[in-house]
């Protein structure tokens, strides 16, 4: 098999892009590290007790009073670790990770829910979105952009952008074919039927892609901190560099922690959502029950 260079290609590529697009990507960065600055900035001007009580909140709201202690409970370790800076650091790159993530997937979900050429070619784009390695995003990124949040965040929104489409897709189609009909039926738009049937239905689903997005960007951010990016992911990557074992430990925890507030939140709102789903299938049974019931002749 004769040599393939593909790496030299791809140097050729970056270095290309360099030279005559610096300036573009240079203003790039700049427009992604303003809002993770923004978010940190209000984060760690905040003082830590309003964070946990206004962390425990969302917890109690989302899954009850139970993760609204574990929430106290596991941020107080945090800045008991002295990682409670870092962790917001990381908590201002995941969101606007995922927000970003989440803006462009949901759409792409439904446009490939409603048109199969769309899900037919960006199937094998994500298949490759996924599979590749996670370092293959942060190196592009890494000359093009330099060190910092930027970097991080494009890496986070490409690795986690997949379940994101595949999970809006799939709960478009899943819904019942029969209540897409009856809205046409009573002359309703595609628009409409998609705003008023299809989306409250599929939103368990849509749900559980925005929980896989959020946990990826996660896994993402702190892979991310090789690229220097204030954060637990940081400090994972200098303890390893250094191997010290005590600052790995503390970093590796807190990720922990904050990975298991993220999920239980996400799914609390999950399943909250589930329960409206439920509600309007029981509508609909009474409906159908109230149509199939004959109506008495008046003799």
């Amino acid at each position: 098999m004769p040599r393939i260079h593909l790496g030299d290609w791809a140097n050729d590529v970056v270095d290309w892009l360099g030279n005559h697009w610096g300036g573009f990507f240079d203003g790039f960065a700049s427009v992604l590290n303003s809002p993770v600055n923004w978010i940190a900035d209000g984060l760690l001007h905040t003082p830590i007790v309003g964070l946990i009580i206004i962390f425990a909140a969302i917890a109690w709201l989302a899954r009850g009073w139970k993760l609204a202690v574990a929430t106290v409970i596991g941020f107080l370790l945090i800045d008991g670790f002295d990682q409670f800076a870092p962790a917001l650091n990381t908590l201002s790159q995941i969101l606007v990770g995922s927000i970003i993530a989440i803006a462009i997937s949901v759409p792409l979900g439904i446009l490939s829910a409603r048109n199969k050429r769309v899900s037919t070619a960006i199937r094998p784009v994500l298949d490759f979105m996924q599979t590749l390695p996670a370092y293959v995003y942060i190196l592009p990124g890494l000359f093009l952009m330099g060190i910092g949040a930027a970097t991080a965040v494009i890496a986070t929104v490409i690795f986690a952008m997949p379940p994101g489409v595949r999970l809006t897709e799939l709960g478009i189609r899943q819904v019942d074919q029969e209540m897409v009909e009856a809205g046409q039926a009573f002359g309703a738009t595609p628009r409409e039927v998609l705003r008023g049937i299809q989306l409250p239905l599929a939103l368990p689903n849509i749900m559980a892609g925005i929980n896989q997005v959020i946990m990826l960007a996660l896994s993402m951010v702190v892979i991310a901190g090789v690229t220097g990016a204030p954060g637990l992911g940081s400090n994972v990557f200098a303890a390893l560099s250094r191997l010290d074992v005590g600052i790995g430990a503390e970093a590796g925890i807190s990720v922990v922690i904050l990975a298991i507030y993220l999920d239980r939140v996400t799914d609390g709102l999950s399943k909250s959502e589930l329960g409206l789903v439920a509600e309007l299938k029981k509508l609909r049974g009474r409906g159908r029950a109230k149509a199939a019931v004959p109506t008495a002749s008046v003799g």
